[in-house]
Order: structure tokens, then C-alpha cells, then sequence
């Protein structure tokens, strides 16, 4: 004999959540803008239909049995995914886009990044990121091959128009017991070209760039900007280092500026760019404004801290 399945809709749960969590029949009709007879009625129903009890009154109050701490447990779940579903359609009818595609080129600051992106998180109505880390025409390329809403690059493509969000200082440093240090005077590039030079790999596939000085014969190229500071700080060579990614290494001394005559400090400025701003959702829209705030706030640090 084939076993009756219950068919309990997901009102019902919905129900018995709000008199286990409310307390009582009374207060769950109010909570839910019922009458406590519809309560009670649909909470009947329900454990007619079940095979086992999930609820008892001890006076006024009512109480899951352990079966039914059990299956609330698991019917919590269905719940919440379906109030999720719901918002998430009311969001799409008004034009919110599930993703928002940022492609931000390595050299930007993390911290920055992070701080805008918890700004947006109380817009974004759940909407998801997806990060692209690159480097140079990597960042580029993103925009181009329509990968990206929203790009943070040093160099806006030809037919896109950015908005200035920060300025990047690079320094030339090594380790302090690196020979250049040994020099104990200012330094030429003509000192720079006996030693051994980390650059970041540009991660483009089409339009690769380079930057910077590029001249040193044992030049290493390597993916990663974290590895370059790595090989930096143990001693291997020197490169130019964007200043906020290695302010611990400077701070705790395993990196030390070197004492170029010229050049020793470069800066590059880093744009934001809508991939189409009269196309851009709300959520693009909230991110870009995020950013935009954020490197502001940014901006108006570095100020103070000159001025002061």
C-alpha cells in the first residue's frame, strides 16, 4: 500500500513560525494581520495531514514537539529562499541587476576596494560582484570584450570617457641590505641596470603594455603584484611598488626607498569607467557611487595627513 505523502503548503509553515516564534495563537494573528481563528484552522489542517504531532499547548503558550523542531528547522529553509525569491523579483521588476561585473586593475588599493564595496552592500539588494583583477590592458580588454560594467584602470580606452577616482605613488625600493643600498649615495639608473628588476606581467592577451622603467638586464617578470613585493622584500631585486600596498613593508623596515637622483617616485592616476552609463542598472549605478565616495574620502586623507 503506497503511503499518503502530506501536502502542506508553504503557508502553513509559514504559520507555525510565527506562533513558535510569537509565542501564541493571538499574537502570531497579529503579527501575520489574521484572525486567530485562520491560525488555528490552517495549524489543524496541517497536523491532520502530518504523521507525527508538531505542536502542543502548555496553557497559553504553544510548543514544538521534537518532531516539529525538526521539520520548522528544515521548513525555515523554504522560507526564507522563498521570501528571497520574492524580493529578488520585486528588485528585477524594478531594473536591479543580479550582478554587477567590476574589473579593477591591481595596483588600486585593497583597503580602498573593500570599504567601497561595504558601502554598497546596504544598496545592493543582493545583488552579486563579480571581481576581474588585472593589470594594465588585462583591465582594458575587460571593458572592450564587454566583461566588465564597471572598470577602474589607469588608461580609459579609446571611445570611453572616465571619471579621475585616485592618484597611485609608486617608490623604487629594495631591501635595506640590498647593494644598491650599499651605495650609500644617490643613485643613477646607470646603478639600476647591473641589478635585477620585478615587473608585473600585463595581463592582456591582445594590446599588452609596459610602464615604467624597464631597462635593468635581469629583469623578472612575474604575474602577481604580491609576488613582486615578496621577491622585493627578500631581497632578490627592486622594483616600483605602488605605496599603499606595501606601507606594513616600509613601516616595519624589509622594504627602504631607494635614494634615485630622479625618478624615484612616479604616480599614475586611475580612472573609473561605465563600460555604458546610459545602460547601467541601479546596482551599477550604486557601486559606481560607492567607489566614487570612497576614493574621495581617499583623497581628502592624503590631504590632511600633508597639510598636517
Amino acid at each position: 500500500m503506497t503511503q499518503r505523502i502530506p501536502r502542506i503548503s508553504l503557508e502553513q509553515w509559514a504559520i507555525l513560525q510565527a506562533v513558535v516564534d510569537e509565542g501564541s495563537y493571538a499574537r502570531a494573528a497579529e503579527a501575520l494581520n489574521r484572525s486567530q481563528s485562520s491560525i488555528s484552522y490552517a495549524l489543524k489542517g496541517m497536523q491532520e495531514q502530518l504523521p507525527v504531532e508538531v505542536l502542543t499547548m502548555q496553557g497559553r503558550k504553544a510548543t514544538l514537539s521534537p518532531a516539529g523542531e525538526t521539520l520548522l528547522r528544515q521548513a525555515r529553509v523554504l522560507i526564507d529562499d522563498a521570501l528571497s525569491l520574492e524580493y529578488l523579483a520585486s528588485n528585477l521588476a524594478e531594473g536591479w541587476e543580479t550582478e554587477v561585473r567590476l574589473a579593477v586593475e591591481a595596483i588600486f588599493p585593497t583597503a580602498l576596494l573593500s570599504q567601497a564595496l561595504a558601502a554598497f552592500v546596504p544598496e545592493s539588494r543582493a545583488s552579486r560582484v563579480q571581481l576581474i583583477e588585472s593589470v594594465l590592458s588585462g583591465t582594458q580588454e575587460a571593458l572592450l570584450n564587454g566583461e566588465a560594467d564597471l572598470v577602474i584602470t589607469h588608461r580609459p580606452p579609446p571611445g570611453f570617457l572616465g571619471q579621475p577616482l585616485l592618484d597611485v605613488t609608486f617608490l623604487a625600493v629594495a631591501h635595506p641590505e640590498h647593494p644598491l643600498h650599499q651605495l650609500e649615495r644617490e643613485l643613477t639608473h646607470h646603478d639600476l641596470r647591473a641589478h635585477r628588476q620585478f615587473v608585473v606581467r600585463d595581463s592582456g592577451l591582445k594590446r599588452r603594455q609596459d610602464a615604467g622603467w624597464l631597462d635593468a638586464e635581469q629583469r623578472w617578470t612575474v604575474s602577481q603584484l604580491s609576488t613582486s613585493i615578496q621577491f622585493a622584500t627578500d631581497g632578490l631585486g627592486f622594483a616600483w611598488l605602488p605605496y599603499e600596498h606595501i606601507r606594513g613593508e616600509l613601516e616595519a623596515g624589509t622594504l627602504k626607498r631607494l635614494p634615485l637622483m630622479e625618478g624615484g617616485q612616479r604616480q599614475e592616476t586611475l580612472f573609473l569607467v561605465h563600460a555604458d552609463r546610459n545602460a547601467s542598472g541601479p546596482a551599477t549605478q550604486a557601486l559606481a557611487a560607492a567607489l566614487q565616495a570612497a576614493g574621495w574620502r581617499w583623497r581628502n586623507a592624503i590631504s590632511s595627513c600633508r597639510t598636517t
